[in-house]
């Protein structure tokens, strides 16, 4: 059973979801609306983790997932509309690792790095 979960927010949580969907290929678990139908809770699934997804002002520190090819995420993220804020680079501990971020301005991260 998980204790911990990544939050990210969004001013606008469908466009959000939408996003992470098409550049990240994160698929979607759960979506709460409020009674005007709009989105201010989802959950989604990235592999066997879980990712928050709440109605706000974007920003913060950033989410780190992990992932298997990099060089294809990356290929996929940006062909989605990422902006890249860090090119694929080998780190010094052994992770294949690239920064971007989404349309609304909050900051992912992805390598090969497994804690």
């Amino acid at each position: 059973m998980r204790t911990v979960y990544a939050l990210t927010r969004y001013q606008d949580c469908q466009a959000g979801l939408d996003f992470l969907q098409a550049a990240f290929g994160f698929t979607v678990h759960e979506v709460a609306k409020n009674d005007e139908g709009v989105v201010h809770h989802a959950e989604l699934r990235v592999g066997d983790d879980m990712i928050m997804v709440g109605l706000g002002k974007p920003g913060g520190p950033g989410i780190y997932v992990a992932v298997d090819d990099p060089d294809a995420h990356l290929a996929r993220a940006r062909s989605a509309g990422a902006t890249i804020t860090m090119d694929l680079v080998d780190q010094p501990y052994g992770s294949r690792e690239y920064g971007c971020a989404d349309p609304q301005g909050n900051l992912w991260f992805f390598g090969t790095y497994r804690p």
